[in-house]
């Protein structure tokens, strides 16, 4: 008797995860990775500058939900059947333990991603799933009984029961083209992870200058996150803007990333409060240098750069600070106004939003509304979420789903 035969076409974190799991559970299934390119996992070891964030230390699936801008609703109840907790106990059971870090990311406690893509490498020998690099598929053509003949190129074609698509993410639309010959509508790709870059590079000798805990909101919108900023080269980076930019990604894309953001700072304080902080720095330390302050967690040089934007000399005594300069000082550091042109993908870590509609799938079992035994795991979703561990987290949640259902009784 035949074996039942499963294709799974890609070879990322998704990919991987589905391939293993679905082996595992089905013993006579017949699993088949497809990777276009020469190597598996090459997203999972690069991310987190090599060290692999594989999921975020939330356990709590509506909490956790909350971090995807794109997805939420629908990934909530998906939590339910795995969530992080599985993650870390999955991998546990393998014999890969995971830390936790001050932030709520998870890294294996090796800090090496090779510990991951071993781990998931040596579960696919062990569920005799066969990995096939340099295989790109070109095009899915249904035959008889709701199987596929999977078009393989420099290859003949080659029928499967059932295909499980985890091919990621794509900046460019005509990626999808193959996925709608199939039915399927694509929700138009754009990048959601990513840098601001300065029209006007007025911080740009200060990279590498962090701020613990700022606001970022996007002026004429509701879009705000808190958390740390790093100054960069071309701009901000950091927690808060990479935030921003996710939930704000339609958008910004649309205003061609040209735009204005305003920053406080000194988040939680309130202008008002920033400058009767500055007033009582004048009256307590009148001898002393406008240079120096140790009110507010703000670095020496870029306290000294704050004070040359507004016209302060570093020699000014704190008592020669006229009220309008303590007025325009406590402007810059509560609602600093920057004009943003451009962005910067953020390190390696391309992630998009779009890709397949949440509403053409079932989100019980990953089976696609529109061909019946075809499944998709990963980022080729309308999903995508904040730095953190979280998109890995999605991967692995609807890999374990599309495992526990692609072969039917």
């Amino acid at each position: 008797m035949n074996k039942y035969r499963l294709a799974v076409i890609g070879g990322g974190a998704a990919g991987f995860f589905t391939a293993v799991n679905a082996a595992r559970l089905f013993p006579d299934l017949k699993v088949t990775i497809f990777e276009k390119s020469r190597e598996v996992m090459s997203k999972v070891r690069i991310s987190g500058g090599g060290r692999c964030n594989v999921t975020h230390h939330c356990f709590d699936p509506e909490i956790l939900s909350q971090a995807y801008p794109r997805g939420d609703r629908e990934l909530r109840w998906a939590f339910e059947q795995f969530q992080a907790m599985d993650t870390v106990e999955w991998f546990q059971k393998r014999g890969v333990e995971l830390k936790n870090e001050d932030d709520g990311r998870m890294f294996p406690i090796t800090d090496d991603s090779a510990t991951i893509i071993n781990c998931l490498k040596k579960e696919a020998q062990k569920h005799h799933v066969s990995i096939r690099i340099k295989s790109r598929i070109d095009r899915i053509a249904p035959t008889k009984n709701d199987k596929y003949r999977l078009f393989i190129r420099n290859e003949k074609p080659r029928i499967f029961d059932a295909v499980v698509i985890a091919t990621g993410g794509s900046n460019r639309a005509s990626t999808y083209d193959w996925l709608q010959d199939l039915g399927h509508t694509i929700a138009a790709p754009v990048p959601s992870l990513f840098t601001f870059n300065f029209r006007e590079k007025i911080f740009e000798d200060l990279a590498g200058i962090s701020v613990k805990n700022a606001l970022v909101s996007i002026e004429g919108t509701s879009y705000q996150h808190t958390g740390p900023v790093l100054i960069t080269h071309w701009g901000l980076s950091g927690p808060a803007v990479l935030k921003t930019s996710a939930w704000a990604a339609r958008y910004l894309h649309d205003q061609e990333y040209r735009f204005t953001i305003r920053i406080n700072w000194l988040h939680p304080k309130n202008e008002q409060q920033v400058r009767d902080n500055l007033n009582q720095l004048r009256n307590e330390n009148a001898r002393k240098s406008a240079s120096k302050q140790d009110e507010f967690a703000i670095p020496n040089r870029l306290w000294e750069r704050f004070l040359e934007i507004t016209n302060i000399s570093t020699q000014k005594r704190w008592a020669e600070l006229s009220n309008q300069q303590i007025h325009e000082l406590a402007q810059q550091l509560s609602s600093a106004r920057y004009e943003i042109q451009g962005k910067t993908t953020y390190k390696e870590e391309f992630v998009t939003c779009g890709g397949i509609p949440l509403s053409e799938v079932n989100m019980g079992t990953m089976e696609s509304k529109i061909c019946p035994n075809i499944y998709f795991a990963g980022e080729v979703l309308n999903i995508d979420g904040i730095t953190g561990g979280f998109n890995f987290q999605s991967a692995w949640t609807t890999g374990w789903i599309a495992a526990q259902n692609v072969k039917k009784d």
